[in-house]
């Protein structure tokens, strides 16, 4: 490590929060599925901002939007209609099951978003007795108060606490622990397809169409949280369609700006209606310059064999993955779908993730000791024999 960067990573030290670990190094740029530091090391970006950057580094459609808009108009209240705000929504209506669109900054401000809208749905059309949110042990949706109060981890951060009341955790993929929950006071479930932060563990086909049955028996709002899944990240577009199954109300983020700061909730009408005017609302949500830069990179994931892209290269990852584990007695397990996938292994996760970060290449940990492998949807499956030949080359140097 040079001195300008132990430098950096000190004064960093100094006057930023420490929520968070730092990493032994300081990223300096990145283009395509490569990173580098400011000490010249160059890295596979399988991290990508924790499944953020779906079209890589500095994509050049993505560049030319953000510098063409930003010269136009970045910024109006949110009660005026733009261009780049309708077009978005067009494309995200006329590609999935939902007829409306509410944009917001990031994942967290979604769910908010979807919370609210589920409960004011059921406030008025079920009674205010019904506002209770059925959610699962392992799943994360995200950081503010909303969103903490249906992630399980909330019962390890009892000093943030209370938090908001009438929340029960279920087991994913096991129906009759979410029907123990389920009654009149129960406005909405939400999960994630796959959960993300818990660890890569996929809820199948089955759990999924059993939830959508017995929302659709008891009159409860369904959520998927996809702003971790969406947006091709495990080859569909949007991943109910890999399970078979619509939510009445889904939250996007992430993978929709590539990097850019934009997340949105999209909700069936009958739902969708109940957000009037004064029930919700943002300041920077549905910017002209996010929505802009969400509409480039929706349509550069609608192109053509994108998403095919996305099938075949995670399928090579994941059977790369399944080759290194019959060789090697240090992977226990490989869990996830598309360019989604998580690794436990026997080394010790941070461990691993140092000693990846030393051979070129950038990952993250999930749960408690997965570790998550998202490389850019733009992979390609050279580049993608780069990331598993140093994965095993790692595997066989850690004890």
């Amino acid at each position: 490590m040079s001195e300008q960067t132990q430098k950096i990573i000190d004064e960093s030290a100094k006057v930023l929060v420490q929520n968070y670990e730092a990493q032994p190094f300081v990223l300096d740029r990145g283009e395509g599925i490569y990173a580098w530091d400011t000490d010249g090391n160059k890295y596979i970006d399988c991290s990508i901002g924790f499944a953020v950057a779906s079209l890589g580094h500095a994509h050049p459609a993505m560049l030319k939007t953000i510098n063409e808009q930003a010269g136009k108009l970045m910024i109006c209240q949110a009660s005026y209609m733009t261009e780049p705000k309708l077009k978005c929504a067009k494309l995200l209506v006329e590609n999935s099951c939902f007829d409306k669109v509410y944009f917001s900054n990031s994942g967290a401000e979604s769910i908010e978003a979807a919370l609210k809208l589920a409960r004011k749905w059921a406030y008025e059309e079920k009674g205010e007795h019904c506002n209770e949110i059925i959610a699962f042990h392992k799943g994360f949706h995200g950081r503010t108060y909303g969103a903490a109060s249906v992630t399980e981890k909330c019962h390890s951060q009892p000093f943030f606490g209370p938090y908001i009341p009438g929340v029960h955790f279920a087991e994913l993929n096991n129906l009759d622990s979410v029907k123990e929950f389920v009654s009149d006071k129960t406005a909405a479930i939400i999960l994630e397809p796959i959960q993300g932060e818990g660890g890569l563990y996929p809820a199948t086909e089955e759990f999924i169409k059993g939830l959508r049955a017995l929302c659709d028996e008891h009159d409860v709002a369904l959520i998927f949280d996809e702003i971790q899944v969406g947006m091709g990240r495990i080859g569909t577009f949007f991943a109910y369609e890999t399970f078979g199954a619509e939510p009445d109300i889904a939250t996007l983020a992430k993978g929709i700006g590539s990097g850019f700061p934009v997340g949105a909730m999209v909700a069936k009408d009958r739902f969708a209606k109940h957000m009037t005017p004064g029930s919700h609302g943002t300041t920077y949500g549905g910017n002209p310059l996010a929505t802009a830069v969400a509409h480039t990179v929706v349509s550069e994931i609608l192109k053509p064999g994108f998403l095919e892209n996305v099938v075949k290269v995670g399928t090579f990852i994941e059977e790369g993955l399944q080759e290194l584990q019959r060789e090697s007695n240090k992977i226990t397990d490989i869990r996830g779908r598309g360019l989604l996938l998580g690794m436990d292994t026997t080394i010790d996760i941070k461990q691993l993730i140092n000693a990846l970060q030393k051979n070129g290449l950038m990952a993250t940990q999930a749960g408690k000791a997965t570790l998550r492998i998202t490389p850019p949807l733009i992979i390609e499956q050279q580049q993608a024999q780069d990331a598993l030949d140093i994965i095993g080359a790692t595997l066989k140097q850690e004890e």
